[in-house]
């Protein structure tokens, strides 16, 4: 799945994890495939799984090109 970079920082910034959203902010690419770089948002300590199941399992979230 395609995330927007902004998305997760946000995400994380909500929860709490303000330092966590800083290294992703600075880690990670502008689009992220969750699936390409999960070993990247593991390292970072981001449960994709979890991240997904906050937004509706994906519902709501403004993919680009769909």
């Amino acid at each position: 799945m395609q995330l927007d970079k902004d998305t997760i920082v946000n995400f994380l910034r909500e929860q709490g994890d303000t330092d966590k959203a800083e290294e992703a902010s600075e880690q990670l690419p502008d689009q992220v495939d969750t699936d390409e770089h999960a070993g990247l948002l593991d390292s970072l300590g981001i449960d994709v799984s979890g991240l997904l199941q906050s937004f509706g399992g994906g519902e709501g979230i403004d993919l680009p090109g769909v």
